[in-house]
């Protein structure tokens, strides 16, 4: 009897650790942290003197959301989303992006990289992501489409395209200075990890 209950406590044991790090939990939990960080802005920023509020998310954790729970902010043609916290300031995406929409948008002239890819094809960027007071900038270090080298050109029209909206018709630009929203301050990148400080 003894023996028994031993190994069913065993068992719940497992499958309650098994259940804490399954990806759709892990997604679950690390949407509620973003929900947190955009609603801590709504409360007004840290006041002078006081302590500012830090937000630690995990390459796994992020990895996670962005494969469960990403699909309905994730443009129409990007799909297959993964980031790599590498180290201080430095980070990578991988995704797989459509490049027939691009390319049906692009001027198809000899000098436009888009005309010559199509298809879904994986796309892997890594650079340096440096924030601070409340701004950020990106600065392109590697681009591969399908292992393959391409220009910052192609990423700039790549970006742009997949960022379009009605008030920015032209989409952003990939080392544009811009605004960290939430009342970020800024983003502190380590190995495996981000730190969000607002």
């Amino acid at each position: 009897m003894r023996t028994r209950l031993t190994l069913a406590l065993i068992v719940v044991s497992v499958v309650a650790a098994a259940a804490a790090q399954s990806p759709q939990l892990l997604a679950d939990t690390t949407y509620s942290k973003l929900q947190a960080v955009i609603q801590g802005s709504t409360a007004g920023p840290a006041r002078a003197g006081s302590a500012s509020r830090r937000t630690v998310f995990s390459q796994t954790e992020m990895n996670a959301y962005l494969k469960y729970r990403a699909n309905t902010w994730l443009p129409t043609g990007l799909t297959d989303a993964t980031v790599q916290f590498i180290g201080p300031n430095k980070v990578a995406t991988l995704v797989t992006a459509d490049l027939d929409g691009v390319r049906k948008k692009s001027s198809g002239g000899w000098f436009d990289p888009t005309a010559y890819l199509s298809g879904r094809l994986p796309v892997y960027v890594t650079g340096t992501l440096v924030t601070a007071d409340g701004r950020g900038r990106f600065a392109l270090e590697r681009a591969t489409v399908d292992g393959i080298p391409v220009p910052k050109l192609f990423i700039d029209e790549l970006l742009a395209y997949y960022t379009r909206t009605p008030d920015q018709p032209s989409g952003m630009r990939l080392e544009e200075p811009f605004v960290l929203p939430s009342e970020i301050r800024r983003i502190d990148f380590t190995p495996g990890e981000a730190a969000v400080i607002q």
